[in-house]
């Protein structure tokens, strides 16, 4: 049987697989991907909410029997289809599949760190006592050292930076506990497996390991299937630049110091050296009072003297203590690493100095604590294309967003795609009669977002809304402020307000499914990766369409360079990035196919002006109102039943 065919009515997983459906969709796009995998094609794909994209390319990856790669956007992800999706793919396909994890460093526990943390704990607040007890008594268990693992340990205690290590602080094969190396076993199997699932994150991590001249993370694969593929522009940005911060300079006069003291350099003048360079790096700090916020490089250093001053003798101390640890590195591992470690940020604050690069944005991120400098690549296309597989393999990308009313266009930029023989584009619309199923609410007479009243006059647009779906309701915001704001207003009304940053995101998502006339205030966080299926969720309000700050220093410099090609950057850029974040929020309505629900759009602009009909157009079929008793009418009328999400 052909991919096709395997899914399809007469198929096994309709057969074997309790509550599988078979769907046109799902099969055709098997198909072409089944067909690019045997040519070793580029296919970029999206698939909406309900087509079974993790089946579509799973079973006719499994098949082909070739090495695959899957990478996800979120490790949330990762876990389930590990755990879940490629599992039950191989048993119904009746294939003995060797499958791998594997994640970024810091979510492996150290062993070495650990024992030398708990040596510490007499000194230790007596709840990080507590999780050092919960996690030695883990770790004997643990196959794995995945700390998602423990559930009683939560994932955002204090004590988790301490127990696991990244690529600075690993001593490498010294280490007493090298052969018993989580990371290492995770990285051993991954090479080993016939299905390795990753991130996105890691993939660029891998990539940038390699262009420093570090071995490889990521095994060899002829199959290569990027999942949510609509954050690999933005992920790439991050990775493929360069950044130098206070922390990571006091981080390593930290462990500089420890390893002397380990390893015993005998260099006198390294432990002042090492004082030097922390109070040098705090010093350019301190020249930063007062100041908060991204700032393009050049027009923030033109009239700040002071900091300049003080961020070239940060360089000369990183030199100097470079030199010392290139003498010192003989002794020890640790110290070699620290050298490494030296070497490279002095490079990096030298060039940050004096130097400036035309296919770079560079530009500094400040607050009260810290300072980071970042480049990032002003054309991301063409680095993330560097980032990507050579042509011995075939490439999927795919996910519920990824075109601009049906057109590919801004993705393919992104991701430096051009046009050729083995590059192909598709999509499969969502099963969903949202017709039926949705009502899209665009309210009259509200102000434009930077109107004195406009939190006022959104809460009292919002409330007759969630009165009439009793909760049940997403409140989704472009800003912390606007978010803050409103949820004040809520208070006294009646409801549970649920609000990001006062749990975990999981924990959230948890409390608001089993909570009556509950309501999740939340920001861009939420705007995707949720999966709430059912009656739980039948109200999602968006406050403004979601343009990026126009402050935004590497928004700003690709835009110039945008403009300097002869293009309209806010039509090119601006506005297909919006909408595509605009369809990811609007994305958590339905999610089954017995789901209703309200999605109400506050902004305006998308009535007013010229290009919000565009916005409207990218969205799903849904019947449209400008009337608050239509949306009322539509959530009252709305009868609760048992709902029917579609899980793969």
């Amino acid at each position: 049987m052909n991919a096709y065919e395997l899914l399809g009515p007469m198929g096994p997983f309709t057969q074997r697989v309790e509550s599988f459906r078979s769907r046109q969709y799902q099969q055709e796009m098997a198909a072409k991907i089944e067909e690019m995998i045997q040519f070793n094609g580029t296919l970029v794909a999206e698939s909406g909410t309900g087509t079974g994209k993790t089946f579509a390319y799973l079973v006719p990856a499994l098949a082909s029997g070739r090495k695959v790669v899957v990478s996800t956007g979120t490790k949330y992800l990762q876990d389930q289809l590990y755990q879940r999706d490629i599992p039950t793919v191989s048993r119904i396909l009746n294939q003995s599949v060797d499958v791998a994890i594997l994640k970024g460093r810091a979510n492996y526990l150290c062993l070495e760190r650990l024992e030398t943390v708990a040596a510490r704990t007499p000194k230790m607040m007596r709840i990080a006592a507590d999780d050092i007890h919960e996690i030695r008594a883990w770790k004997n268990k643990s196959r794995n050292g995945d700390i998602a693992e423990i559930d009683s340990v939560n994932e955002d205690a204090s004590i988790w930076p301490e127990v696991t290590s990244n690529a600075d602080n690993c001593i490498g094969s010294d280490c007493q506990f090298y052969e018993k190396c989580f990371v290492n076993k995770a990285r051993k199997r991954a090479q080993q497996a016939d299905v390795v699932v990753v991130n996105h994150h890691l993939y660029f991590a891998d990539h940038s390991l390699k262009q420093d001249g570090f071995g490889k993370l990521l095994p060899d694969a002829e199959v290569w299937i990027f999942d949510e593929a609509h954050q690999l522009p933005d992920i790439a940005s991050n990775f493929l630049g360069q950044s130098v911060s206070l922390r990571q300079i006091t981080e390593l006069v930290k462990d500089a110091k420890n390893a002397d003291v380990t390893e015993k350099s005998g260099i006198r003048e390294l432990s002042k050296s090492l004082d030097d360079t922390e109070k040098a790096a705090k010093d350019v700090q301190l020249a930063l009072l007062n100041v908060q916020g991204r700032f393009e490089w050049n027009e923030f250093i033109a009239d700040k003297m002071v900091f300049v001053k003080r961020l070239n003798l940060l360089n000369k101390h990183l030199s100097k203590v470079s030199d010392y640890l290139s003498v010192a590195s003989a002794v020890g591992e640790a110290l070699g690493r620290c050298y490494e470690r030296a070497t490279a940020l002095a490079s990096l604050v030298e060039r940050f100095s004096h130097y400036t690069s035309e296919d770079q944005v560079r530009w500094i991120e400040v607050n009260s604590k810290s300072f980071r400098i970042h480049e990032t690549p002003l054309n991301i296309g063409s680095a993330v294309q560097s980032a990507m597989i050579g042509p011995k393999s075939a490439k999927i990308f795919t996910s519920a967003t990824l075109s601009v009313d049906g057109n590919f266009q801004h993705f393919l930029e992104q991701m430096g795609l051009g046009d050729g023989n083995s590059l192909d584009v598709a999509k499969w619309d969502s099963p969903f009669n949202f017709r039926q199923q949705s009502l899209l609410y665009l309210p009259q007479n509200l102000p434009v977002p930077n109107h004195p009243d406009y939190a006022v006059k959104l809460v009292d647009a919002i409330l007759p809304v969630v009165q009439a779906s009793e909760g049940r309701a997403f409140l989704l915001f472009t800003s912390y402020r606007l978010m803050h704001k409103v949820r004040e207003y809520f208070a006294g009304q009646g409801f549970r307000l649920l609000m990001q940053g006062e749990a975990n995101k999981q924990s959230l998502i948890e409390d608001f499914k089993k909570t009556p006339r509950a309501i999740l205030f939340a920001t861009m966080a939420f705007w995707e990766g949720v999966d709430i299926p059912g009656d739980a969720l039948s109200c999602v309000v968006i406050d403004k369409l979601p343009f990026e700050s126009p402050n935004d220093p590497v928004l700003q410099a690709r835009m110039r360079a945008i403009e300097n090609t002869g293009k309209n950057p806010f039509m090119s850029y601006s506005l297909p990035r919006a909408v595509i974040s605009l369809r990811q929020g609007a994305g958590r309505l339905i999610r089954g196919h017995d789901d209703k629900g309200v999605l109400m759009l506050c902004d305006p602009r998308v009535r007013t002006a010229r290009y919000g009909r565009l916005f409207v157009d990218s969205l799903p079929p849904m019947s449209q109102t400008i009337h608050e008793i239509d949306a009322v009418n539509f959530l009252q009328s709305t009868v609760k039943t048992d709902q029917e999400s579609v899980p793969f």
